[in-house]
């Protein structure tokens, strides 16, 4: 097989939750040896896990993306077992050390002298707390490249603010874009697009700095404030109040100028969304609904006739589609050239026939968890193939690899450091 196009590189990863740790997997799917550098002594904030030793009642009681271990059953290492971090997991190595000591410091240095790279995605005043900066990572070595990724930035009044994807998504305004006219933003889902682009994005830009340094030889610093990355995804908003002065709401399911919206197909909470954009697509519509003596009615005549009817033309495709099955929809507007897809559970996602035919979802295993389908690599290669080489990294599992081979230390420094806390596989007793 090939060689991977990041082999060689070396990346050190202090990420948390979401963004960080979604950031790393890319550039571990590229071949990168990302090393996670974790502590036994310190829980990190919802990453793996919000507790180190859940009841099982507890995570009975808990939301899926953070509780959805296997039979919701914490076992004996619920740290390796939660489903958020697994999934951004793969392909990874992980070592521990304190590094709140002086000693646990010195040997992150002289991990650093040996890398490419450093990721973290903290709020500031972590890395402050810790020492950690880039004036001091280049004093390990000129070449070094760190990426930080705080929610609102390393500067500005709300630099030291703590932020999940929930409060980013308030601050730039996507908060009020979503849910529906009759409800107020409470009844909103969480969602979390910021920590998803963040993820790509820090990946690009670790990649642009890396290109960077093989042409010149030199690091840097990356600041990537994940609030402001959101902003551009959003850019129609924001310049239609530059130009215009307007305030954009919620439109539901809705689109701003075509008629567009979510039906009920037959069965059990099946639905499927549908667009219709174009002249041509309306009578195309008509024509495979029997309504072909709706196509070039006045009302219907333009797109902006059809956006001032929308609820009538709402009623017309939800009768139409009420007793049809939601893929029956997919397949005969598809055919007609018309924008159309089923809505899917993850159950439905994971046996849906084209997610099967591209191979979406690959087996990945791990000791504590079990062998399970995880998703893939989004995009395929076609000379350096992307897989899943390796189930999710289990908390230490790579110490030995980290502090005998990269470290060269003897069987004697490795036993003290375990002994003192440094090393290990299992959270510290006082770890809660």
């Amino acid at each position: 097989m090939a060689r991977l196009p990041l082999e060689g590189i070396r990346i050190l990863d202090m990420t948390v939750v979401w963004a960080g740790t979604y950031c790393t997997m890319l550039l571990a799917d590229l071949g990168a040896e990302v090393i996670r550098i974790e502590s036994i002594q310190t829980l990190p904030p919802i990453t793996r896990g919000t507790m180190a030793h859940p009841p099982k009642a507890v995570i009975e009681g808990m939301p899926a993306f953070v509780a959805a271990m296997p039979g919701r059953d914490p076992g004996e290492r619920p740290w390796n077992r939660y489903p958020l971090f697994n999934a951004h997991a793969r392909n990874k190595l992980s070592m521990t050390v304190d590094l709140l000591r002086p000693e646990g410091m010195e040997i992150f240095k002289r991990l650093v002298k040996i890398s490419d790279g450093f990721i973290e995605n903290n709020v500031t005043e972590t890395m402050d707390k810790l020492g950690i900066s880039y004036e001091m990572l280049q004093e390990q070595t000129r070449e070094i490249i760190m990426l930080r990724m705080p929610a609102y930035g390393n500067s500005g009044p709300y630099k030291n603010y703590r932020s999940f994807g929930i409060h980013m998504e308030g601050v730039i305004g996507h908060t009020l874009l979503r849910g529906y006219a009759d409800r107020d933003p409470s009844c909103n889902t969480n969602v979390y697009t910021a920590d998803a682009a963040g993820g790509v994005q820090g990946a690009f830009a670790m990649l642009a700095a890396l290109h960077y340094r093989n042409r010149t030889g030199k690091g840097q610093l990356i600041e990537l404030a994940q609030a402001e990355n959101m902003v551009p995804y959003l850019g129609q908003f924001f310049m239609d109040y530059s130009m215009n002065g307007r305030r954009n709401t919620t439109l539901g399911n809705r689109h701003s100028t075509s008629v567009q919206g979510c039906y009920r197909c037959k069965g059990e909470d099946r639905w499927v969304n549908i667009t219709l954009a174009t002249d041509g697509e309306w009578r195309a519509f008509c024509g495979v609904a029997g309504l072909e003596e709706l196509a070039h009615v006045d009302r219907f005549a333009d797109a902006e006739a059809r956006y001032a009817h929308h609820d009538e033309i709402d009623g017309l495709i939800a009768r139409w589609t009420a007793d049809r099955d939601h893929y029956e929809v997919m397949e005969i507007l598809q055919n007609a050239g018309i924008a159309a897809g089923p809505v899917l559970d993850q159950r439905d996602a994971h046996n849906d026939p084209h997610l099967q035919a591209r191979g979406t979802f690959e087996e990945a295993s791990q000791e504590d968890v079990g062998t399970h389908l995880y998703t893939g690599s989004p995009y395929k290669m076609s000379e350096t193939p992307i897989k899943i080489r390796r189930g999710p990294v289990q908390l230490g599992q790579d110490n030995e690899y980290v502090y005998k081979t990269l470290l060269e230390m003897s069987d004697e420094e490795y036993v003290r450091l375990e002994r003192d806390g440094h090393i290990g596989m299992d959270f510290a007793d006082h770890v809660l």
